[in-house]
């Protein structure tokens, strides 16, 4: 490398057209999309276009590119512009140090990951103090030119004689030998090539091993106290469930390879053959492997990983709260909720079909005060008082016994109507507590407050969910060990995928569900509201040009998501954007239907039958757009949650004595994970379905059978009654087995 010619950074640069075009062709070569969507989705992306205005309103232009791929394109782009920053930033470094020559330059340019970069910059990098800089500053680099020159003669210690200087530090030819060795061994750890193969061989190879450092003492972490495994089959949630272990200190956790591999693949690229050094080169060798390579190529593997685990933990995550937000609402139904508790007693909620909060009570029906008789009368009221038709119950502590007590209440009631629900209340403490919750309820403790948000939670689990930490809730696993910043932005956009998908009544919506709408930022969604409560109801999405700070572009992105009921204009309670107003105007007077009969069974039937081809050529408007019209003109004001199953209502409780291998059951997905998923069956603890019951065929992953919300038919196929736990199976045939074992 020395040889070559030496380039300034400027020579090294590529054009900012250049960099846009190679990333186009990355990104459009690994998600397999042509470089002609990929380049209109960046373009988009760089005008300030938010991904669901680009997913629905501009599909004609991406070939109708999902939400999905279009946040991948997002994601990958950004990627590669911080590693061209990267590259930038390494070229500078190294052109400094007038060191850089052009195929050090092309290999920088062209690298495709930000490891290649750092592997290639690596050499260049600003050390602290070490073997191999001090034997530099003693004056011992050509020494270690002239060892892995590899001559013939002389021996090394004669060649060694000619660097002894006692002024400089070196006493002796062994000293000085061992100075030039140290130079060798941090020059090969600093080889591009050899960590990249070696990396890859550690990663292919690896075992990771895991043992206990108390192997006595109890812990759930027990099944890894003496454990090895493939490295790269290992799965996501067994990697970070080591890794939590070993942060815990519960554990010891090493990559285990056989070196001598490595060893041998050093030597052919080090050692040219028999010469004077030869021995010597391979002590060195083994020395920079076992000193400086391993340990650092270990860390880099297990951080690999990490962030394989970190990937699929965040995935399963996203996937279920997006299930979670768009469970089907229990709509107009007049609810009680109930946050259940032992000493400080189980609060309660009423609130009406529209989710506004009748009164509040506290009762004491559970250990340790048993006031059943005085808690039956509250609830007995509050029933009959309010017209109750269910009853919510949070699923946290004392929850069962507050389900039996309810269920108990639910027999002797007779005159009306009744059933009760168990949902989840992973995050309404956290709501409870916060300041939006004391602007909504001022006048409410914290524990009323959440009993309220239980209750509504069943009418509309997206507005009420969305008004909590997406991280508070739980439906993942080790969502706390990942990284946060990227569940954060994970999450984030899977709220407003949810939010954008439903729709927002933009004279209901809070400020919390506002927010997530396309091209809504906190600032506006609050101005929006203050300006409903000074103007009274929007009647015209127009009238939103009037909100402070909403300008142009944000309107743009947000109007079609936004719907006014009962307004000026029907087309304002669909999903149509004004930007299409006139072509659907056209439209309907061509089929001779008002924007009033739009919904009737003639307007569904005259739109049904119109011909989007030709359609799309008289109005001028692509297919995909009029396609979404129609859908939109025959079912105004659709809430695609609308068609999802509603919860399983229940009238009396199940206990684990009830329960015998082989029974049917009805049960409510809780919660979805590598290995299956938790199934609410009425019992205190929800039961699994383990990935191997979930089918009669091969399963994957068990978000490809089943999601959050889902309501299943299991039967159960073994019980722990010392824990509490409940295996279930999906597999008719499996719970025939366990009836007759």
């Amino acid at each position: 490398m020395s040889e070559q010619k030496v380039i300034t950074e400027e020579q090294a640069k590529v054009t900012e057209q250049q960099v846009r075009e190679q990333i186009i062709k990355q990104i459009a070569s690994e998600l397999q999309i042509s470089l002609k969507q990929i380049r209109t989705t960046i373009d988009l992306l760089s005008e300030g276009n938010t991904i669901p205005f680009i997913a629905r309103y501009r599909k004609e232009m991406t070939g109708e590119l999902d939400e999905n791929e279009l946040r991948d394109i997002e994601e990958r782009h950004q990627y590669l512009r911080n590693l061209q920053e990267r590259k930038d930033e390494v070229l500078r470094i190294i052109s400094e140090q007038d060191k850089l020559t052009e195929e050090l330059a092309t290999a920088i340019q062209s690298a495709a990951k930000l490891q290649v970069v750092e592997d290639l910059y690596r050499p260049y990098r600003q050390k602290r103090k070490t073997r191999a800089s001090v034997a530099k500053e003693k004056g011992l680099e050509p020494l270690s030119n002239w060892i892995m020159e590899q001559h013939a003669s002389p021996a090394p210690l004669v060649e060694a004689e000619r660097y002894v200087d006692a002024d400089k530090g070196v006493e002796d030819a062994n000293q000085a030998l061992q100075g030039a060795m140290d130079i060798i061994a941090e020059s090969l750890s600093d080889d591009a090539n050899l960590r990249t193969w070696i990396r890859r061989y550690t990663l292919d190879q690896g075992m990771l091993v895991t043992e206990a450092k108390a192997p006595t003492e109890e812990s759930v972490y027990e099944m890894y106290y003496s454990y090895r495994e493939l490295a790269k089959k290992m799965p996501p949630h067994r990697i970070l469930a080591i890794n939590r272990g070993e942060r815990e200190n519960i554990l010891k956790v090493q990559l285990e390879v056989q070196p001598e591999s490595i060893h041998r693949y050093m030597e052919k690229q080090v050692v040219k053959g028999s010469s004077a050094v030869r021995d010597l080169l391979i002590n060195v060798i083994e020395d920079a492997y076992k000193r400086l390579i391993a340990p650092s190529i270990e860390r880099e593997v297990r951080a690999e990983l990490t962030e394989k685990g970190d990937q699929q933990a965040i995935s399963i995550f996203a996937g279920n709260l997006r299930n979670l937000l768009l469970q089907a609402p229990i709509k107009e139904k007049r609810v009680l909720g109930v946050d259940p508790a032992y000493r400080t007693g189980c609060k309660l909620a009423a609130v009406d079909g529209t989710g506004k909060l009748l009164e509040v009570e506290v009762t004491y029906p559970t250990p340790p005060h048993n006031k059943k008789r005085e808690a039956a009368d509250i609830f007995r009221r509050m029933i009959k008082q309010y017209d109750i038709e269910l009853i919510v119950i949070g699923n946290g502590t004392a929850s069962r016994e507050s389900e039996q007590f309810v269920a108990e209440l639910i027999q002797e009631i007779t005159d009306q109507e009744l059933s009760y629900l168990i949902v989840s209340e992973a995050g309404a403490s956290v709501y409870s507590a916060s300041k939006l919750a004391q602007e909504e309820f001022p006048d409410l403790d914290v524990a009323q407050r959440s009993a309220a948000s239980i209750a509504r939670r069943v009418q509309d689990p997206l507005a009420e969910l969305v008004k909590i930490d997406p991280k508070a809730i739980g439906v993942g696993q080790y969502q706390h060990d990942v990284s946060q910043k990227h569940l954060e932005s994970s999450l984030k956009a899977v709220v407003e995928s949810a939010v954008n998908h439903v729709g927002v009544d933009v004279n209901t919506a809070s400020p919390s569900l506002l927010s997530y709408v396309a091209g809504v930022n906190t600032t506006i969604a609050k101005n929006i509201v203050k300006y409903r409560e000074e103007n009274g109801k929007f009647t015209s999405r127009k009238q939103l040009q009037k909100v402070p700070r909403l300008g142009a572009k944000s309107l743009q992105q947000c109007v079609g998501f936004l719907r006014i009921n009962g307004g000026e204009n029907p087309l304002d309670y669909t999903s149509i954007h004004p930007e299409s107003y006139a072509a659907t105007t056209k439209l309907l007077k061509s089929l001779k239907i008002t924007p009033e009969q739009l919904g009737t069974p003639e307007a569904v039937e005259a739109l049904s039958n119109v011909d989007v081809e030709q359609a799309s050529e008289t109005l001028d408007i692509g297919v995909p757009t009029l396609r979404d019209i129609l859908d939109s003109l025959q079912r105004p004001g659709r809430d695609p949650r609308d068609e999802l199953p509603l919860p399983i209502f229940r009238t009396d409780v199940l206990k684990i004595e009830d329960l015998s291998p082989g029974m049917e059951l009805q049960g409510t997905v809780r919660n979805v994970i590598d290995f299956g998923a938790f199934v609410d069956i009425g019992i205190k603890n929800d039961g699994l379905v383990h990935i191997s019951q979930l089918s009669n065929s091969f399963v994957k992953h068990p978000m490809d059978v089943v999601s959050i919300g889902d309501n299943v038919t299991v039967w159960v196929l073994n019980i722990d009654h010392k824990k509490g736990r409940v295996g279930l199976t999906m597999r008719k045939s499996s719970a025939d087995e366990a009836a007759q074992a």
